[in-house]
């Protein structure tokens, strides 16, 4: 299976035969000659000195419970990029799908918020090759989404209050799509996590294709280190044994010793394929317990797969006393990303406003008794 990967500079010269379209306020359709055209919208009272053409409309508002159509394309294409953005109040009442070929059910269910790293309303800059997030808010994805006979990507706003949103899709057509695989992400939250489980990332997968992606919102409901599971990838005929069991958790995400730099703690970073941008302390009165963002893109180590993912989980653990692991029952988001032969696969119920609320300082949290000792590796 090819599936299709930005573009690098060699390739950026090379003449092709495709057609670049964009879907927006501004052209609802992504027409060719339609774009500027609309005559109202929510731009239309600060250009009424100027006139049509001038910003008339920009945004749009979903009603509070309503689901919102923000592209519908016909024919074989594939979406390039995704430019989004909204106030941050909304990045986990809102649930972003993608529909492909005519399929009923979504390939792609997650939150706002969490499919652009930023899953806890609060924003972290991200700097990587497939999602980008600008201050304040400016939400890009440069995931391909090939699709063979069309698309529909909605906006199901859960909240109990209308939403604005400022969205651009752009999309190629002219191509040669039917070799590609059809772009899927899932959302999974355990909140808490139950006594001596495992967070489930993907489970029940069927197909051939790749898994490319993780994105983690972990909130820590306990004192000491906690990130300390492995994450572990069951392929094709695997049981009761992965194929692919990690070192630990920030090792998966490409960092070490706990992501602490000496004398400054947890610390921030973001590349082009791992990264964990977002740490958000406590801060005395509310906000109780830490929580993290973490990311990584298998772009250049995809994980292929023949027959399917019978799942992907991640455990939770830290220390208690004698340099024991202590299982924890941490608040863990996950967005899994990966490319299958099929526009649909077995996925988790679709998330409500109860699942992706996210909590200030009420967790439970875990009696472990004596605080736990640091990561002896470090």
């Amino acid at each position: 299976m090819n599936v299709p990967m930005p573009p690098d500079l060699a390739s950026v010269s090379r003449l092709r035969g495709t057609l670049t379209r964009s879907i927006s306020p501004e052209n609802f359709d992504g027409s060719a000659g339609g774009g500027g055209r609309a005559t109202e919208g929510t731009g239309a009272e600060c250009a009424r000195d100027l006139g049509p053409e001038w910003k008339i409309s920009p945004s749009v508002d979903i009603k509070a419970g309503e689901t919102f159509d923000l592209a519908r394309i016909d024919g074989p294409g594939r979406i390039t990029h995704i430019w989004i953005t909204t106030h941050t109040d909304n990045w986990r009442t809102l649930v972003l799908r993608a529909f492909w070929d005519g399929a009923q059910e979504p390939a792609v269910e997650v939150p706002y918020g969490d499919f652009f790293c930023n899953g806890w309303g609060v924003f972290a800059q991200v700097s990587s090759q497939v999602v980008a997030a600008n201050p304040h808010g400016g939400f890009n994805s440069y995931w391909p989404m090939p699709f063979r006979e069309g698309a529909r990507l909605t906006v199901e706003n859960t909240s109990d209050v209308d939403v604005r949103i400022y969205y651009q899709v752009t999309y190629e057509i002219g191509g040669d799509y039917s070799a590609e695989g059809y772009f899927h992400a899932q959302w999974r939250r355990s909140n808490p996590l139950e006594e001596l489980a495992t967070h489930t990332i993907l489970e029940g997968i069927e197909g051939q294709g790749q898994y490319v992606g993780t994105y983690i919102a972990w909130g820590v409901n306990s004192n000491g280190w906690w990130g300390e599971g492995e994450l572990k990838f069951y392929l094709d005929d695997d049981t009761d044994y992965p194929t692919i069991c990690g070192t630990g958790t920030e090792d998966y995400f490409g960092g070490a010793w706990n992501f602490d730099i000496p004398g400054q703690g947890y610390t921030e970073f973001s590349t082009p394929y791992l990264g964990m941008p977002q740490v958000i302390r406590p801060d005395g009165l509310y906000v109780s317990q830490q929580r993290f963002g973490m990311y990584r893109w298998h772009l250049l180590d995809p994980i292929h797969f023949r027959t399917g993912i019978p799942k992907v989980d991640v455990q939770a653990l830290g220390w208690r006393s004698g340099w024991r692991y202590l299982p924890l029952r941490d608040d863990i988001a996950s967005t899994a990303m990966f490319y299958l032969d099929r526009p649909t696969a077995r996925r988790p119920k679709a998330p409500t406003a109860d699942d992706m609320e996210v909590h200030l300082g009420t967790a439970p949290v875990p009696d472990i008794g004596a605080t736990p000792p640091r990561d002896p590796r470090g």
